[in-house]
């Protein structure tokens, strides 16, 4: 008979005697707690303590009027959050957003990021000047297996009040590969493997490591298929490939990643290291550009070494396209491995799969219209409503307006150019490769308001008109100096940017801005010498972009995260070519304005030039 049947009617009566018979007898069994080592409690206080920190930066993703649809992460204290794209899907571009405060916040989509499932999206403050819990961003580099880590979130849409549920378990691997949900999208790459548990409306939600850093974004689990029960195994995406991508959502892009341009695999299946080996490349993407060819092998990449495709897939995942990154390769039948830069190039198309959990909207019955996300109506009512801007190519394009906004303040801090619209002259010296002397660089517009830009050394004199509206001008002259890539060019685009920022850029021929954010790429300044270091990775400065196009000229401008100094370019004049690449130093005051006294441009692999300031004059139009 079960012990629970003998329990007389009177429990509390029947408990206090038995207590008092067995302490009578000695038998009375201390607190568990007081035999505990004390390790184990101090471990306990500290994990109560870092769960009671990183709570209130916790949010539940929800569709407008508060139905939960994902999880997600405050990460900044103006409001920016992490979730999953597969979670924000449903919602559409308006959403709320409830914190364990208990309060729901209106909320808008920022950016995305469809092949690695993350979104961010922006809290908007009930009250002007609230400042929002966030939570401190990670290195997951540095986990490991066997690492103890807590994921936090709305599993099943179980807390109605947004106070996010706790699971504790291990690391289980890291490095981990998971293909594509579908065509293309909801790839995760280099993505952590955890035991902690995660289920249904955990999606987008953060995984700590023991000291309440962010460390993931949990997206991705595996299911008991009938109950929908996670069976221990789930994954979520690392937060240093996030980072990689968040200026880029930052600015409202419809982000996407990388491809090499060519075929990789390895050589042996069961070598206990695999050579890597280029089995297919095109001829048009930079890497065969660089000089990388089929049979050649794949050292490393970024840095990584490669010795299996595995380990390829995943490194080459956790990046965004149209970066450069220092490949090492070993050309087929040498012994001495080369490195050199390669520009990435775009991932996929941009069909989209349907989310993993929560559900495409319900479908339409015939002859009805397609009912839009719950709340939609409310939606519209929203303040967030106004912070949002559809536009292709973008997730939300009054971010990317905005992102520049705030970098170009930050430039003009330098200098204020947009007043000296008239000639300018800068008096110096030239080192080629094979001579050097005085040069002098004039900038000067015509009587029909074409700009002619002409470099002068000695007796030899390059001029170029690149957007002479009477003629076309050949691509032998666009491309001058001989062997520059087209630096005229290039440094007419410079003074453009200068001089009148935004409003010397036209609209693209699908009228999208030929003046926009974009994101954050890195960028190689080279060596003042001719020796070159030991990896290409030191020389890596991470840098906000800012895009332009004008005429056929694109360009691509980095200027520091720091402080916002415009450190080089990059001019493609053809898109078949090589683009023609400017390096900015060696700051001084120029009456009240900061300009570069060391130019140095570069086309391919190599250095053409370095031009040297001693005197600018800048005159207004």
């Amino acid at each position: 008979m079960p012990i629970i049947n003998r329990i007389p009617k009177k429990p509390i009566i029947w408990a206090a005697s038995m207590l008092g018979a067995l302490a009578g007898t000695g038998l009375l069994i201390a607190p568990v707690q007081a035999d505990l080592d004390p390790v184990v409690l101090a471990a306990e206080k500290e994990r109560v303590a870092v769960i009671a920190k990183v709570k209130p930066a916790v949010a539940a993703v929800c569709f407008f009027g508060g139905q939960a649809c994902g999880s997600g992460v405050v990460i900044s204290e103006d409001g920016y959050c992490l979730t999953n794209f597969h979670v924000v899907q449903p919602t559409g571009a308006i959403m709320q957003c409830g914190l364990a405060d208990g309060k729901l916040y209106d909320s808008v989509l920022v950016g995305q990021d469809k092949v690695g499932d993350v979104a961010l999206v922006k809290l908007l403050p009930r009250q002007e000047g609230e400042k929002f819990a966030f939570v401190k961003l990670g290195d997951s580099d540095l986990v490991k297996a066997g690492d103890w880590s807590l994921a936090m979130g709305n599993p099943f849409g179980l807390s109605v009040d947004f106070t996010p549920t706790v699971t504790y378990g291990l690391v289980s691997g890291v490095n981990r590969y998971q293909p594509p949900e579908g065509k293309g999208t909801l790839e995760y790459t280099d993505c952590i493997q955890i035991d902690t548990s995660i289920n249904p409306g955990n999606s987008g939600g953060p995984l700590f490591n023991m000291k309440g850093e962010l460390i993931g974004i949990n997206g991705r689990g595996s299911f008991e298929k009938r109950g929908r029960v996670n069976s221990g195994v789930g994954y979520a995406i690392s937060i240093n490939q996030i980072k990689n991508f968040l200026m880029h959502m930052k600015a409202g892009l419809d982000t996407d990643h990388a491809t090499l341009g060519a075929a990789i695999s390895t050589e042996e299946e069961d070598g206990d290291l695999s050579r890597m080996i280029v089995s297919q490349i095109l001829e048009e993407s930079d890497a065969a550009r660089r000089g990388i060819k089929q049979g050649d092998q794949i050292t490393s990449f970024a840095g990584r070494y490669l010795t299996s495709t595995n380990q390829y897939k995943n490194v080459l995942g956790i990046y965004p396209k149209e970066w450069r990154v220092p490949i090492k390769y070993r050309p087929a039948g040498e012994v001495r491995a080369k490195e050199t830069l390669v520009r990435l190039m775009g991932n996929m198309d941009k069909l989209v799969e349907q989310p993993m959990q929560g559900g495409p909207p319900p479908r339409p019955q015939p002859g009805r219209p397609a009912p839009g996300p719950p709340g939609a109506n409310k939606a519209n009512a929203s303040p967030a409503k106004k912070m949002f801007e559809a536009k292709p190519g973008f997730a939300n394009f009054y971010f990317n307006k905005l992102a520049t906004t705030e970098l170009m303040k930050s430039f003009q801090k330098h200098g204020d150019f947009t007043t000296l619209n008239g000639p300018w002259k800068l008096e110096g010296k030239i080192v080629l490769s094979d001579r050097d002397g005085d040069c002098v660089l004039t900038w000067a517009e015509d009587k029909d308001n074409a700009t002619e830009i002409k470099l002068a050394r000695g007796q030899i004199v390059d001029s170029v008109k690149p957007l002479d509206a009477k003629a076309e001008t050949p691509k032998a002259e666009m491309m001058l100096p001989l062997g520059s890539g087209g630096m005229l060019v290039a440094l007419d685009q410079y003074r453009r940017l200068l001089s009148q920022l935004e409003k010397g850029f036209n609209k693209n021929a699908d009228s999208l801005p030929g003046f926009i954010h974009g994101g954050m790429e890195p960028f190689y300044p080279m060596p003042t010498g001719d020796k070159m270091p030991e990896s290409l990775n030191t020389l890596r400065i991470n840098c906000e972009v800012i895009r332009t196009k004008q005429g056929q000229f694109e360009s691509k401008w980095f200027f520091s995260q720091k402080d916002g100094t415009l450190l080089g370019g990059e001019i493609s004049l053809y898109k078949d070519e090589d683009p023609c690449e400017l390096f900015f130093s060696d700051y001084k005051d120029v009456g009240d304005r900061k300009l570069p006294h060391r130019i140095e441009c570069r086309f391919g692999d190599k250095r053409y030039a370095v031009i040297t300031a001693r005197t600018y004059t800048l005159e207004k139009k």
